[in-house]
């Protein structure tokens, strides 16, 4: 992030601490406001949903441990061992009530200006109502954020109902991406309406890609509406990743780094599991190398940090103890070091150009498209592949690189073949690699959509509450809704899951 971008918060935040107590003077500033308060509202959304929730140290690990990617030594963590909790609705929902506010302001700025930032919140709004969905299932979406209408007990919507409106909403987005201006107040793409356009188009196809159970429903006709969208403008690369590019500077530097410029106490407490080393290394794929540090233990026994078996990895569901006898053993692979060294390290994508080549081979291959599914399937691999490369200085490869001819012939190497339920998996255990410190819960919930990369369930380490012999498939709803929405929330409840709010529940989505 920019220093312009530090300026402008700066100054949100200032606006925002007096707003209460001098709006009407800020309404009528003979400045012209409007000029300077839709991009400021434009910034503290896209940060809201971009880099608040990856700015803690330790809590940028939490996703990754769900999903399987990496071990937490400091204590036996709940993330680890599939305890999910309660959802928040304030971290998904509270920030929406900038929507409007931004929306009044930019209708001054002209036509094309003012369908930019209305299309910008159809997206924000799209994202996080299906963020929080994802997690728990039904949820206010058509009464959500009506406080000013005296509505402060919003009723639960259906999840087919709230997917609908999020598909609207995107649908409204593109349309008015499509005829709008680069806006301002942007860190991601610096206004460029085109990318911000190609990433609602990619992030729909995911949002039906999760609604691969509901083809035969009519009233959302899946399969017809991935084809429409399909046909838009999508994200071409990894430089359309919707990803947060950081500068070094105290507060903007890379959230797992370790400098003199910001400081991480955690970075002792990691080691890379088993789920992912072992993809990596069964498919002698490079990018091992660039992501992971050889195991001391075996280095000391002879290996050499270019070969493949100087990596391994721990077994994620281990007891704590067994884990910690691996950890002082120096059993066990580490994060590259450039992640802690680097304080600019690599952006991190929240939705990514890959994910949208492999959504579309999955497309193919369930047969809603009629594509070449290992052209889509190449082109993902290859697409994460060159983001490695592109940031990786070559001092933190281990003497390993990947060439051009490398990265374009590996793809063949791991063709898709056998069943379709075989080419799924191939599928989804490619996204998942490439999805490395990346994409925050998408590994997680693909597994439970899937079932893809095949975790390991341990009771005796399991600490899903409700039952120790299953993994969990849903958050519980937040004890605010407990406390302050009880009717509404029990009614949706008992609606979904027979008044149990459990960790077990099936949400619609997942049910055949």
């Amino acid at each position: 992030m920019s220093e312009n971008l530090f300026n402008i918060i700066v100054a949100l935040f200032a606006v925002l601490l007096t707003g209460c107590d001098n709006f009407e003077e800020i309404n009528t500033n003979p400045d012209k406001p409007s000029e300077s308060m839709a991009p400021w509202l434009a910034t503290t959304l896209i940060k809201e949903i971009t880099s608040t929730p990856t700015a803690e140290t330790k809590g940028f690990t939490e996703p990754y441990q769900y999903g399987k990617y990496i071990l937490f030594t400091e204590r036996k963590e709940g993330s680890q061992y599939n305890n999910l909790g309660r959802a928040s609705f304030s971290n998904h929902l509270t920030v929406l009530k900038n929507v409007e506010p931004m929306n009044e302001y930019a209708a001054d700025l002209g036509k094309e200006l003012a369908n930019s930032y209305q299309a910008l919140g159809h997206f924000i709004r799209a994202w996080q109502f299906f963020q929080l969905s994802m997690r728990v299932g039904d949820i206010p979406y058509s009464e959500a954020i009506q406080g000013n209408q005296g509505i402060i007990k919003p009723k639960y919507d259906s999840q087919k109902e709230v997917f609908k409106g999020i598909l609207d909403e995107l649908d409204q987005a593109n349309d008015l991406f499509s005829k709008g201006a680069d806006i301002s107040g942007d860190f991601i793409y610096g206004g460029n309406v085109d990318k911000w356009c190609r990433l609602t188009n990619s992030f729909e196809l995911y949002v039906l890609m999760n609604l691969y159970k509901k083809t035969s429903d009519n009233d959302l006709n899946v399969v017809n509406k991935f084809k429409e969208v399909a046909q838009r403008p999508l994200m071409r690369d990894y430089n359309d990743n919707f990803a947060i590019t950081y500068n070094g500077a105290k507060g903007y530097c890379y959230p797992w780094s370790n400098t003199a410029t910001d400081l991480n106490a955690f970075t002792q407490y990691t080691m890379l599991s088993t789920t992912y080393i072992d993809l990596l290394k069964g498919n002698r794929d490079r990018r091992l190398f660039y992501v992971a540090e050889p195991a001391e233990s075996l280095l000391a026994n002879g290996k050499i940090e270019s070969d493949f078996d100087a990596y391994i990895g721990v077994e994620p569901s281990d007891e704590y103890s067994v884990t910690i006898d691996k950890k002082s053993n120096r059993e066990y692979s580490d994060l590259n070091k450039r992640y802690i060294d680097l304080a600019t390290a690599e952006p991190v994508g929240l939705f990514c150009h890959w994910d949208v080549e492999f959504i579309l081979a999955e497309a193919t291959v369930r047969g809603w498209i009629d594509d070449d599914a290992q052209t889509h399937y190449s082109n993902g691999i290859k697409s994460s592949m060159n983001f490695y490369v592109h940031f990786v200085p070559t001092e933190y490869t281990h003497g390993v690189t990947m060439d051009e001819v490398y990265i374009n012939s590996y793809p063949s190497s791991v063709a898709l073949g056998g069943t379709m339920e075989n080419m799924i998996k191939q599928i989804i255990q490619q996204k998942y690699m490439a999805g490395f410190f990346h994409n925050r819960y998408l590994a997680w919930f693909e597994f439970v959509r899937t079932g893809y990369p095949e975790f390991v369930l341990n009771p005796s380490s399991n600490m899903n509450p409700t039952d120790n012999t299953k993994f969990p498939t849903r958050w519980q709803y937040p004890q605010n809704e407990i406390d302050y929405n009880t009717d509404n929330l029990n009614e949706a409840i008992q609606r979904q899951y027979n008044g149990l709010d459990n960790f077990n529940g099936i949400m619609w989505l997942l049910k055949d």
